[in-house]
């Protein structure tokens, strides 16, 4: 199992480093951060990320965490690492817990939030931000009943007109 160079928390404005239940995948030099109900696909979108990059459709993609990890400020950004005891861990449905490789901390660049009440076919500008811990980061929000995998993979390599 590789590991990605540890860092330091120096800077960090929250020490207490709160665990939420969340996956996250780096993909080039930010993560995407997923966020959703149990059993809305968490770390499904985590593997097919990681898959993605494997094919080419993204930049290189790891995993961060899968389950849980944990955020804290670090200046004005915001940085999420494994839960320790989950650190290369992720649930392939149909498989199991697997090992995979990991990174030990990234910057969060992209929010996911599977089964959201607020997403539309065409989102307002406000829907498609959202703040942790007071610092804004672009978001995307994914009903039930809409695959996230092309949202992301678009969010990723297209720009806005």
């Amino acid at each position: 199992m590789s590991q990605g160079s540890g860092g330091s928390n120096e800077g960090s404005s929250n020490q207490a480093e709160p665990s939420v239940h969340a996956s996250a995948v780096k993909i080039g030099n930010r993560a995407v951060l997923i966020r959703g109900p149990s059993g809305s696909g968490k770390s499904r979108l985590a593997f097919d990320l990681i898959m993605a990059g494997r094919s080419g459709m993204v930049e290189r993609a790891v995993l961060v965490g899968d389950d849980r990890v944990h955020l804290a400020t670090v200046g004005d950004e915001i940085a999420v690492r494994p839960a320790p005891v989950l650190a290369g861990l992720i649930e392939i449905r149909g498989l199991g817990i697997r090992r995979c490789d990991y990174v030990e901390h990234a910057t969060v660049g992209l929010v996911v939030d599977l089964d959201a009440a607020d997403a539309e076919r065409l989102p307002s500008a406000e829907s498609l931000k959202t703040s942790i811990f007071g610092v804004e980061i672009p978001r995307i929000p994914v009903s039930r009943d809409t695959s996230p995998l092309p949202l992301v993979v678009a969010a990723l390599t297209t720009t806005k007109s």
